[in-house]
């Protein structure tokens, strides 16, 4: 090939490898390679840079929305810096979580970005072991030696109650996932604080627990309903959200009129339902973003210190949570 292009063996290898060379040879060497149907040998390639060019995403479930924004985030900062995705879908087990990094000792990806919804000490020991880049995406103790990016679930569970309680609603019910995951803990610590600082006494029966599922949401809002009469709820996502408006309006309750609801996340799901649901951003593109711009960084220079990005929650108000006191006029009937 070099022959071909009429230079080096060694010029023809640094355009070859993208080292680069001076504009006629660059040319001439891709114009010999497309002749000779030359394709690189990315195996070759890595062996010798030490880098796959590869990039992973662990999440616990690959279909849930909050997800997907994060990792379209994170693939279009990937992307832009000539790099791959490789998505798994770990189901929120800790052993699938732990496997995955400690196979990084085979160096099969450049980095990886892991939201675990449980952080045991499995994990951390797997982190601090890890011979390439990790970035998690979530809560983590300070002292981690990981990068972070991270929000704050218990204030948008305070955003929630806050405008609901501006509403006039005080029988606010709160549906969760579980409580031994960090964002169930962290959600169920912030309901119960919020509730506090208002001055509301908690009612125990409005609060149910599920999964952060729409079935499980649907589930956990019908044994809530058998047993109370909320004229708000708070749900810890919005695929609990919907679960939850499909369960108030089986019961034939009126949202927001009956019953005000408010998700978390709120991804594209809450401006698909009718009514369209409130609901607490916790900036999942952003952490996306955030999280990748921090691993490349890491990849680049690994002598940099942790470092922690904090992405602050916010409100989108919509329909589904109307003030309480807004009811609508009744119908004039015609009468002949």
């Amino acid at each position: 090939m070099a022959a071909r292009a009429g230079v080096s063996i060694a010029s023809a290898s640094r355009v070859l490898n993208g080292v680069g060379g001076s504009p006629e040879t660059v040319r001439k060497v891709r114009e010999a390679a497309a002749e000779v149907g030359y394709v690189p040998n990315a195996i070759a390639r890595s062996l010798q840079s030490q880098r796959t060019e590869l990039v992973a995403l662990a999440v616990e479930d690959i279909g849930n929305p909050v997800y997907v924004e994060m990792m379209r985030a994170i693939e279009s900062v990937v992307a832009d810096s000539g790099r791959q995705l490789l998505v798994h879908a770990t189901g929120g087990r800790i052993d699938n979580e732990t496997a995955l990094l400690r196979r990084l000792a085979n160096r099969y990806v450049d980095g990886m970005i892991v939201s675990p919804i449980r952080v045991t000490a499995d994990h951390l020991t797997a982190l601090q072991d890890s011979p390439v880049p990790v970035v998690v995406v979530g809560q983590l103790a300070e002292d981690a030696p990981v990068d972070n990016v991270r929000t704050d679930s218990r204030r948008g569970i305070a955003l929630a109650v806050d405008h609901l309680v501006a509403t006039g609603r005080r029988r606010i019910g709160f549906v969760n996932g579980p409580l031994d995951t960090v964002p169930g803990a962290a959600r169920d610590a912030g309901f119960r604080t919020a509730l506090a600082a208002h001055g509301i006494v908690l009612d125990e029966n409005l609060v149910e627990v599920g999964d952060f599922q729409y079935a499980a949401g649907r589930d956990a809002t019908e044994r809530l309903l058998a047993r109370a009469e909320p004229d708000a709820l708070v749900c810890a996502n919005d695929l609990i959200a919907v679960g939850a408006l499909h369960a108030l309006l089986a019961r034939g309750r009126q949202v927001p009129t009956d019953v005000a609801l408010v998700g978390m996340d709120d991804t594209e799901l809450a401006r698909m339902m009718f009514p369209q649901l409130s609901s607490v951003s916790l900036g999942s593109a952003e952490r996306g973003r955030r999280a990748a711009e921090l691993l490349l960084q890491r990849i680049a220079d690994p002598s940099l210190p942790p470092r922690r990005a904090q992405v602050a929650p916010s409100l989108a108000v919509r329909a589904s949570s109307a003030p309480a006191t807004h009811v609508p006029a009744p119908r004039e009937e015609v009468t002949s």
